[in-house]
């Protein structure tokens, strides 16, 4: 059995809550290890829907040039409507107060390469790719790190602090006996590739036909289109065919229907079985949920990328600064990192995840829930009628672009000192 390996904050995967909660407290000198089962970052429709929060959370580290000089496309409309009025219509540009006022559209990958190149400028940072995470280690009811696996063997990693970022399906979480309670969707979502013109339209826009519902989002040269299905359905769309799921993308968005064709093959409809749930507790002694582990988010307004960024940051804020003390603590690893400290995290970051996911919710039950059941959506009555609509446009952007409680960089940047305690 090889010896047991050390860091300070051991954290269970590689997404954007793993890599920028690694990157902040590496950065404040907290020995910190991120721990990825893949190889790399490259799978393709993972959320990239990088907010104006984020966006400045990137400016404050000095990243945003370095962000904003990725190839992507920056979205400033929001729409969604039927064939006979609009929903929700948002321009961004109105709301003057925020200095960025754009959706950068930027995959995944390309922002969590550049996260994590910036975190190995620090010797305190970590990441271990290739290394699957199998469960946490437990002594005296709380939780002193986690075991892995990767190419040599099977490993125990002691920590201070162990968290959760390993996604909706969190091997983790899971293992840890954490069980999130579920709050419900009414569809599951086909992501699909269709070439974008120069005439077409640009932005993001929702498109509600009879029975049918799809969200359009720019990509340059193609469109990214998420097409709702009923909650459950997968199986018997892929029965009726290729040729039934085209003519209905046909139906829907007519401006598309002579590039329909290019859906020829089931691969090129990648099933997104979506779910919304969250936890009732995010942490256990020893051990914290955040991101998609804690709370997951229906992909209704991209939101999922910039609340995982946002709990990593208040995450470190709160931690950062109690976890580097310790690390002059010889014995660390066999005492219970306070759990008061840990419980903040929630009781910060409760407010912007109920709130959002209520959001949420109710554009599930009164627009996507009837659009896919042939219905009109019916909003509520405070959002009926034009003015009605705006109210509710400035809400949803508010909350799912902006976001509710945004978080800043409050960490310091510890480069040259010298750390109490070198990883063994």
């Amino acid at each position: 059995m090889p010896e047991a390996q050390t860091t300070t904050c051991a954290i269970s995967g590689g997404g954007p809550a793993g890599i920028m909660l690694g990157l902040l407290l590496a950065r404040a000198g907290v020995h910190t290890t991120v721990l990825e089962k893949h190889g790399d970052f490259l799978r393709d429709f993972r959320g990239d829907t990088v907010h104006p929060s984020t966006l400045r959370l990137m400016d404050e580290l000095g990243l945003v040039e370095r962000l904003e000089a990725i190839p992507h496309q920056n979205l400033t409309r929001v729409r969604m409507a039927t064939r006979t009025r609009p929903v929700i219509d948002v321009d961004l540009d109105r709301f003057t107060r925020w200095e960025y006022r754009h959706i950068a559209m930027i995959p995944q990958w390309d922002f969590l390469t550049l996260l994590v190149g910036h975190a190995q400028r620090y010797p305190t940072f970590q990441l271990l790719m290739e290394s699957e995470v199998l469960g946490p280690i437990e002594e005296d009811g709380a939780v002193r790190g986690l075991r892995y696996r990767d190419a040599t063997g099977e490993h125990d990693l002691r920590a201070v602090l162990t968290v959760a970022a390993d996604g909706r399906r969190s091997d983790l979480r899971r293992a840890a006996g954490m069980v999130p309670t579920e709050l419900g969707a009414p569809m599951d979502v086909l992501w699909l590739r269709i070439s974008r013109r120069p005439g077409d339209p640009s932005g993001l826009g929702g498109v509600i036909g009879q029975g049918e519902m799809a969200a359009m989002i720019d990509r340059g040269d193609y469109w990214q289109i998420a097409f709702l299905i009923p909650k459950g359905s997968y199986e018997q769309v892929r029965a009726r065919g290729l040729e039934d799921l085209r003519d209905r993308l046909a139906r829907l968005m007519p401006s598309l229907a002579d590039r329909v064709g290019e859906i020829d093959d089931w691969d090129k409809a990648a099933f997104l079985e979506v779910g919304m749930n969250r936890l009732h507790r995010w942490d256990r002694p020893g051990l914290l949920a955040i991101g998609d582990a804690a709370h997951t988010m229906s992909p209704i307004g991209g939101v999922g990328i910039n609340l995982a960024v946002q709990d990593a940051v208040a995450t470190a804020n709160l931690l950062a600064e109690p976890l580097y003390r310790a690390q002059a603590d010889p014995a660390r690893f066999d005492r219970t990192f306070n759990p008061d400290l840990v419980r903040r995290v929630q009781r910060r970051r409760a407010v912007p995840t109920i709130g959002t996911q209520a959001v949420q919710q109710i554009i599930q039950r009164h627009v996507i829930d009837r659009a896919l059941a042939n219905a009109e959506p019916r909003l509520p009555r405070i959002a009926d009628g034009p003015r009605g609509r705006r109210l509710l446009s400035q809400v949803v952007a508010r909350v799912m672009v902006f976001g509710l409680l945004p978080e800043h960089v409050r960490t310091p940047e510890r480069r040259a000192e010298a750390h109490a305690v070198a990883r063994t």
